[in-house]
This record gives structure tokens, C-alpha cells and sequence, in this order.
């Protein structure tokens, strides 16, 4: 079977992915308080960014969202993050860019609940939400962040749409994701049709398998302790291990991931 059929081709499989994996994991993974559901980021030379001691376990997927999120200032400004998974990244960004507000809105009822319990920071607020159907006003925000989630959604435009109503117009699109090859037309249509104004793109596959690399050895120990055997191969390809199809794929760019800076027209 191709890659591409492994997990992601099919709308259907994406939405029950979306419904039931995330939800599975937060259960499977509460008492290891696993913060990243994200791949991971390291440049070469490596970017060396500063971390509390807390956080140095988490450096490969802190970076993928540091690279995402400082390609503008978010000092003083409302932001919102789209599908938080756990809340590590939010946590991060919270203390460290110090926007007004850190808004962070996921479909997983499950990882609300745990990075409501979690995180502390006074400027973050976790709510349940749906991506494609957003419980905002328009011209609410600042930015908006999006990591590693969108390839799940069941109609990516209408995620695009609502990304630009709340935005304020100025405001900007922070993303990365992930495509397979013969989902890319797709993808680069979608955005390039979205209205929003693409300011950069880049494609950060090396960057990403330097990041898997590195948390390679703690997901297969994670996936050994937590997972079913049966469901050992799809944890494998989920977290992205040196012996997945996922790596393999991003290895041989039958996979590519972009990160990508948007702005709304003013």
C-alpha cells in the first residue's frame, strides 16, 4: 500500500483520526504529561534558543514553534492558536513572546481538559472548539497559529475562510504543515485561492527530520509502553520515527513539509 493510503489520503480517515486517535492518545499519554503532539525542528548549526530547565525536554518541538511563530512580533498582541493539541506550544509562546492574550482552541474535549489542568499562564485560555467553525467575532485577532493540524481537517478551505475572518485586517497566518505528493496541487491551491496574501514560504523538511531524529529514541520508548502492539506501526508513523513510513516519506519527498508567514489584506 502507497503512504499516501497509510493514513492520510481519505477525508474519512482524516476526520475519524481527528475524532478518535488525539482523544485516545491524551488518555494513553496523561500520566507521562506528553506537552507536543508535533513533530519536531532542529537547524543546522542547531538554533540553540534558550530554555528553562522545563522546557529542554521538549527542544525539538519548541522549535518547530518558535520557527512558526517569530516570523512576526507578538509582543502585546491577541493571538489564537488553532488545534493545541496538549499545549505545550501554547505554554511556550504564552511566557516567552508575551502577547496580551494567548487564546488556544482544539476539537479534543480530552486535551482541553488536560492543558486546562496543565498550563498556567495568565495570559493563556484554553477552549474546546471546532477549526472549520469558529466561536469568534470577526477581526478578532492579532495572528493566528496553526502547526501540524490542518492535513486532518475535512475541508482545509473552509478552515482558510475562517482563518481570515477572525483575523484583524494586518493580522497574520503563522502555519506549517505537511502534504503528501499527490495531495499538493490540492494544498497549494487552497492556498494560494484563501484571502490572505502568502508573505513566505519555506519548505523545512531537513529541518523537521533533524527534529524526528532527535525524538526518535523517546517516542519508540512512549509507543512500547503506552501503545497496543497492534496499533505499534501507527504510533510510529503518528510520532514520526527513524523507522516509519512518515520518516521515510519525508526522506524521499514523497512528503513535504512548508512553513508558511500570510497576511490579511488591509
Amino acid at each position: 500500500m502507497p503512504v499516501i493510503d497509510h493514513l492520510f489520503s481519505i477525508g474519512r480517515i482524516r476526520q475519524a483520526v481527528w475524532r478518535f486517535w488525539y482523544p485516545f492518545l491524551t488518555r494513553r499519554l496523561r500520566s507521562e504529561a506528553v506537552l507536543f503532539l508535533n513533530y519536531a525542528y532542529e537547524e543546522a548549526p542547531p538554533m540553540n534558543i534558550p530554555l528553562t530547565p522545563a522546557d529542554e525536554p521538549n527542544r525539538a518541538c519548541i522549535q518547530l514553534y518558535h520557527h512558526v511563530a517569530t516570523q512576526v512580533p507578538l509582543f502585546g498582541k491577541n493571538v489564537l492558536e488553532i488545534s493545541c493539541g496538549h499545549g505545550g506550544g501554547a505554554s511556550y509562546l504564552a511566557r516567552t513572546l508575551q502577547p496580551q492574550r494567548y487564546t488556544a482552541l482544539d476539537l479534543n474535549h480530552a486535551g482541553i481538559r488536560f492543558c486546562q489542568q496543565r498550563h498556567h499562564v495568565d495570559s493563556l485560555d484554553f477552549i474546546q472548539g471546532d477549526a472549520e467553525n469558529l466561536p469568534f467575532e470577526p477581526n478578532t485577532f492579532d495572528a493566528v497559529i496553526n502547526v501540524e493540524a490542518s492535513h486532518c481537517y475535512p475541508a482545509f478551505p473552509r478552515f482558510l475562510a475562517e482563518v481570515a475572518r477572525v483575523l484583524r485586517p494586518g493580522g497574520h497566518l503563522l502555519y506549517a504543515d505537511f502534504r503528501f505528493r499527490d495531495g499538493l496541487a490540492a494544498w497549494e491551491h487552497a492556498l494560494t485561492s484563501a484571502p490572505l496574501q502568502i508573505q513566505r514560504t519555506r519548505t523545512i523538511n531537513a529541518e523537521v527530520l533533524r527534529g524526528m531524529s532527535h525524538n526518535s529514541p523517546r517516542s519508540l520508548d512512549l509507543i512500547a509502553r503506552h501503545l497496543p502492539k497492534f496499533l505499534h506501526s501507527l504510533g510510529r508513523d503518528f510520532a514520526g520515527t527513524r523507522d516509519s513510513r512518515l520518516y521515510n516519506a519525508l526522506t524521499t519527498g514523497e512528503l513535504t513539509y512548508r512553513s508558511y508567514c500570510f497576511v490579511k489584506p488591509a
